[in-house]
This record gives C-alpha cells, structure tokens and sequence, in this order.
C-alpha cells in the first residue's frame, strides 16, 4: 500500500447535486490542518487507488481511513464528521452497533429517495479543495 493510498480520502458521487453540496460543505468546515483527500468517482477513470468497484462507489458513501481500512456507509459518514470540530461528537455513534444499524436503515430509505431528490436539487459547482485529486499535479 503506498502512503497516497493510507491518506484518509472520501469518495464521493460529483454527478449527484446532494453529494457535491454535502461536500462542499466539509470542506469549508474542515480546519485547514485536516489532510483529507476528496475523489470524485464520477469521473471515467476515477479512484484507481481503491480496490472497490467504481458501481459500489457510486451507489454508497466510502471512506479509505488513515491506516487505508476503508468503511461505508453510518461508519464512514461518522468518520469524515469526527473531522469537523462541531461535529466530532457524532463519531461513536457511527461505531456503536445499535446506532450504527439505525443510521445505516436511515441511510439506505435516503439512497431510495436519493434519485428522485437529485432531480429537484440544484446542480453546485465543485470548488476544487488545496488536497483533492485535481490539484496533486
């Protein structure tokens, strides 16, 4: 595993309206001193350093961790949180059993929905972050 591949990166759907606004979000609450990565897997030639599907990243939320575990859905939702200050407290209840089920249920009824909420949203250009892929050049 190469040390680009243990750097906690968050994969994420840039055709979805949702996903580009959620994270546009993070990054601009996330401390400048917080290394994440950001792959936008809609890309034709996106996440060649992930071992998962390009078909499984579009359709749930992943996170490659620190030590290059990669998690989904509840875990990795709480994971790319514990990085925002005001919202770190969220992190446990990505890894406690009976929370974790119940934000994975959550997540999956928004997945359903998600189709039909992404034609209602409003497309919000990507800004290009100092640590996402477009600027490693």
């Amino acid at each position: 595993m190469t040390s680009e591949q243990r750097n906690f990166t968050v994969f994420y759907d840039g055709s979805c309206p949702l996903c580009v606004r959620e994270i546009a979000l993070l990054q601009n609450a996330l401390p400048a001193a917080v290394d994440i990565r950001f792959e936008d897997v809609s890309e034709p030639d996106a996440a060649p350093s992930c071992d998962i599907t390009k078909a499984k990243l579009m359709a749930r939320f992943h996170c490659r961790l620190d030590n290059g575990s990669i998690v989904s859905g509840a875990q990795a939702f709480t994971e790319v949180w514990s990085k925002v200050r005001f919202l770190s407290w969220l992190k446990p209840l990505g890894r406690f059993g009976p929370s974790r089920a119940l934000l994975n249920a959550l997540y999956a009824l928004f997945l359903k929905i998600r189709p039909g909420l992404q034609k209602i949203t409003p497309p919000l250009k990507s800004k290009a972050s100092k640590n996402s892929p477009e600027n490693d050049a």
